[in-house]
């Protein structure tokens, strides 16, 4: 029998990324029904951007740092990207050498800066998490509410 000592949790940090990131989904869905004109968002992007705001956002709810929330937000957005473009245009065509080497150097690029992306935007959740919250003094009672 295993102890709960043993047993392991994620950080902090990558479970707001994660609460984020299925957080971010429904608004990507609802933008893509919209007409072209409107807006349009792939799920990798929706992740980078919308999920690393909520990731930083929830992060400093819970008093965690939101740029390291917001940075892994955007590194899963990069990966769920890369892993969309493999499975959808990376299976279809034929590819020469020269193309190879471009979606290689363009998939090493997207995984740099995406989390640079989540890492600026999680700071923005945080800031607007601080900014619409009200502040408690300190040592103010809060059991009476």
């Amino acid at each position: 029998m295993a102890s709960s000592s043993s047993r392991r949790t994620l950080p902090p940090s990558w479970k707001f990324a994660l609460i984020g990131a299925i957080a971010s989904l429904p608004v990507v869905a609802v933008l893509n029904w919209l007409p072209d004109w409107i807006g349009e968002a792939d799920i990798g992007g929706g992740i980078m951007i919308l999920g690393a705001f909520i990731a930083g956002f929830i992060a400093t709810m819970r008093s965690s740092d939101p740029s390291a929330a917001g940075l892994r937000a955007g590194f899963i957005g990069a990966l769920v990207e890369s892993a969309v473009f493999a499975v959808t245009a990376g299976v279809i065509a034929t590819w020469s050498l020269s193309r190879v080497v471009f979606f290689i150097f363009a998939g090493a690029l997207l995984l740099i800066l995406a989390p640079a992306f989540g890492f600026v935007l999680g700071r923005l959740g945080g800031w607007t998490a601080t900014i619409v919250t009200p502040q408690q003094p300190q040592g103010a009672d809060t059991s009476s509410q």
